[in-house]
């Protein structure tokens, strides 16, 4: 695939992640290592949408571990149960915080986060590899839509990296 994004201008979310979706797929194709397919997902998405933080973390051990990312610096490890990623790695499921000042035992990472959705990555037996974290410097930025959209794309990543 080229260098380059084509991303929709003066588009709805959902005609977004419906434009890039094959550009996303093609930007896999030929490579399954899950790092570079990781590092490149996050850039897709980050230029894409212009959120505060997009990343990974690793599930390494008993800790989430800092992976691939687009943004300032981040938290390094984060442990099961632990704020937005470590309860997403614990429950294995999709989690949206509209306010993270609002969400019990959220780290705080950077100030500049008001929203997050963080989504598990998972192994063919189902068990959580990984988790992608999306900070938005905008409270309540993400929607059904997003979530759908980015539990699909997670999905694809998966598939690509025969994890």
């Amino acid at each position: 695939m080229s260098q380059s994004l084509h991303i929709p201008v003066h588009a709805s979310r959902q005609e977004i992640y419906s434009k890039l979706t094959p550009q996303l797929v093609a930007l896999f194709n030929g490579e399954s290592n899950l790092n570079a397919n990781a590092a490149n997902f996050a850039a897709l998405v980050s230029h894409s949408f212009g959120f505060h933080w997009v990343g990974f973390y690793w599930v390494i051990d008993a800790d989430l571990v800092l992976g691939p990312f687009q943004g300032p610096i981040a938290c390094t490890r984060i442990a099961k149960g632990k704020g937005v990623c470590g309860t997403a790695w614990l429950k294995n499921e999709t989690i949206v915080v509209p306010d993270v000042e609002a969400f019990p035992g959220h780290i705080a990472c950077s100030p500049l986060s008001k929203s997050e959705i963080v989504l598990p990555v998972r192994n063919r037996a189902g068990e959580v590899i990984g988790v992608l974290d999306i900070d938005s410097s905008n409270a309540n930025d993400f929607s059904n839509v997003d979530q759908s959209a980015l539990e699909s794309w997670v999905r694809i990543l998966e598939e690509a990296c025969h994890v």
